[in-house]
């Protein structure tokens, strides 16, 4: 279809309106979708192929060409994403965006549901829950009904609270997402239908809505008032959808009824950037798009604007290992750069000796540090090169996560360690007691006020703590089992700090992460890290002063914002560095066991959602990409000696450069071109043992 017979279909074009040069401000692929996307249309938009930027001229022309802003709806994953598209909207077709409805599948859903919430017996002035609301209504929920006489920590409220949204978004059973997905919880499966019975008629008794149920009753209302249905579906001409590829069943079903009178139904998003299982995004609503609308027109946005030829080289190579996934291959007309580098370190503090001065380096020849960024999978990664950088006085800020000694489970541990160290410790007593079943806030105050009169004697008060009054068996239990635990551990302190977190883990702390977190794999594996961390250290006092360090370093929070002007290095999980990009990108901990994790590396469908976080990861880089691993690393089972991860031998050695770091600096000079003395793939190991810093 040309231009001229384009604009008579879809109606007149205003004068006012056609100074927009669609084909000059857009690329081939680009003007396609802007000018063909009639009926149900799947766009596979690339990394940096400029979706957003489609999306917006979509839009710009559905309004030049006659359709009314009201009969459009555009539906993204945040509202700062959906305010952006308005904006640069409204900018093309000056100003005549209003009444356009855009924003997130929440707020589209709680605008639609306060008009009806009356069919779904909710009153339309219903109160929305946020995390904290629902957070705190589910512990009280867990107050009255949960299993006191288990004789297990149960789950904490977030936990329960994230296995049922998994289930909601997921649209399975609570039973079904605990067996497959949550099998920590198995002892505690037939309470959590319990539970959501009770959390369901708390929020019903206070006319509340959590995010799940705006999603879930959206749904229910489409499905079952065809009414409602029609009149909706017929208001909405078209239907625009970002980042589809994160959408979940839930988000799938409203976006099909919602589309199904007109059938202008577009979906933009990238098969290879899906990462987002945990949160019940399927990506099979992507790769079964053209299932469920045959006659749908697929679009392909291939060229990048973000990368240097060659990361996309890599990136390409990467990608086409995975077997489901829609065949593209980005490209670019970008100026060649710097090949990717592949280092090998001896060790954890030797990747971040050599990262923190590669950092440096580049902040001494004028690049901004926000201009470089390091990611990483999984937490306990970063625990080295956080104490690095502040050595360096580097400031940071950490996305996706609290920093290393931040964390609940990294405090709560530590505190054990606190107490040996110094007893008349306040702080940590109070952590530590409430990590016991049957000790609260009130009776932790009790035991305090006891230890507080001589700290330095507590080993020998736990008779005394059994006479208090008017304690039940449960805390008489509890309180028993701290004085048991603290005597063991005294015994393991005196083979240093180490020794200690490693009998925490093992007596007290593994079983209660299990029982506690969803997460208490990774949680675990961070415990474990820093006991082999811990080994180190020949006091308690040199460890908690460096993690104090850590902890009170001018690094930053998950949330925090960060002003224009505030140069800061960027340490970011790969999940939280979607849609961003860096000129210079550090992905770390590229060894097996770590990236993939040891889970995954038996289960296909894992395996690829890991393999596309690797992509999502390179694609991030304009100008460098520079991948590091340590040759030797931590597991449960023991020190790991290891391969780079299976997504870098699985490249073709053409795509990178190999360089091995001997000396655990971050100077050239120090470090060997692997490359260039022969060496293959899998036999740097005995090279580099007789330089490991144990």
């Amino acid at each position: 279809m040309d231009v001229q017979s384009s604009q008579r279909h879809a109606g007149p074009l205003s004068r006012e309106r056609a100074d927009i040069d669609y084909k000059n401000e857009l690329n081939s692929e680009q003007f396609a979708v802007v000018r063909d996307a009639e009926g149900p249309c799947l766009v596979l938009a690339g990394a940096g192929s400029g979706k957003t930027r489609t999306l917006v001229y979509r839009v710009a022309w559905l309004i030049a060409h006659g359709t009314p802003a009201d009969r459009i709806l555009l539906l993204t994953f945040t509202n700062k994403a959906a305010h952006a598209m308005l904006s640069r909207a409204a900018a093309l077709v000056k100003g005549e965006v209003k009444g356009l409805w855009g924003g997130t599948f929440h707020h589209i859903a709680n605008r639609i549901l306060r008009v009806y919430a009356g069919k779904l017996d909710f009153k339309p002035q219903f109160q929305i829950l946020d995390e904290d609301d629902a957070e705190r209504l589910m512990r009280s929920v867990l107050v009255t009904e949960g299993p006191h006489a288990a004789g297990s920590v149960f789950p904490k409220a977030d936990a329960v609270r994230r296995v049922l949204s998994f289930a909601a978004n997921s649209g399975i059973s609570i039973e079904h997402a605990i067996d497959d997905h949550y099998p920590q919880f198995i002892k505690f499966k037939n309470f959590f239908p319990e539970f959501a019975r009770a959390y369901e008629e708390k929020k019903r008794a206070m006319n509340a809505m959590d995010f799940d149920d705006l999603l879930v009753n959206l749904l229910r209302l489409l499905e079952q008032f065809p009414q409602v249905r029609e009149k909706l579906s017929s208001r909405f001409k078209y239907v625009l959808v970002d980042e589809y590829q994160d959408t979940n069943r839930l988000q799938a079903g409203i976006t099909h009824l919602l589309a199904s009178v007109h059938g202008n139904l577009l979906v933009v998003g990238d098969d290879a950037q899906s990462i987002y299982s945990f949160r019940a995004a399927d990506i099979g609503n992507i790769l079964e798009f053209t299932d469920r609308y045959p006659k749908a027109k697929v679009f392909r946005l291939e060229t990048n604007y973000r990368s240097r030829p060659e990361i996309l080289t890599l990136a390409n190579e990467s990608i086409r290992h995975n077997s489901a996934r829609y065949k593209k291959e980005l490209r670019t007309s970008r100026k060649s750069g710097i090949v990717p580098l592949l280092a090998s370190a001896p060790d954890p503090e030797a990747q971040a000796s050599y990262v923190v001065a590669q950092v440096l380096a580049r902040a001494e020849a004028h690049m901004s540090l926000h201009d470089m960024a390091v990611l990483f999978r999984a937490s306990h990664q970063t625990l080295e090169l956080e104490l690095e950088l502040a050595k360096h006085d580097i400031p940071y800020l950490k996305r996706g996560g609290l920093r290393y000694f931040e964390q609940a489970h990294i405090k709560d541990v530590l505190g054990y360690v606190r107490i040996l160290a110094n007893p008349a410790d306040e702080l940590a007593w109070r952590r530590v007691l409430q990590l016991y079943e049957g000790i609260g806030a009130q009776t932790a105050d009790r035991i305090w006020r006891l230890v507080k009169q001589s700290p330095d004697q507590y080993l020998t008060i736990a008779d005394e703590m059994k006479e208090m009054q008017g304690l039940s068996s449960r805390v008489e239990r509890g309180v028993g089992e701290v004085w048991d635990d603290l005597r063991a551990f005294a015994i393991s302190a005196v083979k240093g700090p180490g020794e200690i977190i490693t009998a925490v883990l093992a007596r007290r702390y593994r079983e209660y992460a299990k029982d506690a977190f969803d997460d208490a794999e990774e949680r675990i594996l961070d415990l474990e890290t820093l006991a082999n961390f811990a080994n180190r250290y020949q006091d308690l006092s040199a460890l908690l002063a460096d993690a104090a360090l850590g902890e009170g370093f001018r690094g930053e929070v998950k949330g925090a914002s960060m002003a224009q002007d505030e140069d800061k290095l960027i340490l970011s999980t790969i999940h939280q560095a979607k849609g961003l990009e860096w000129k210079t990108v550090f992905v770390i901990g590229l060894v097996d066991g770590h990236f993939p994790n040891a889970r995954t590396l038996e289960r296909g469908k894992e395996l690829e959602e890991e393999r596309r976080l690797f992509y999502v990861a390179v694609t991030r880089a304009q100008e460098e990409l520079i991948l590091t691993y340590p040759e030797t690393s931590y597991l449960s089972s023991g020190y790991l000696l290891g391969r780079p991860s299976l997504f870098v031998r699985e490249l073709p050695k053409k795509v990178y450069q190999r360089w091995m770091i001997e000396d655990g600096g971050g100077d050239d000079a120090g470090m060997i071109d692997i490359d260039e003395e022969g060496d293959n793939a899998d036999g740097i190991l005995g090279k580099v043992i007789k330089t490991m810093r144990r």
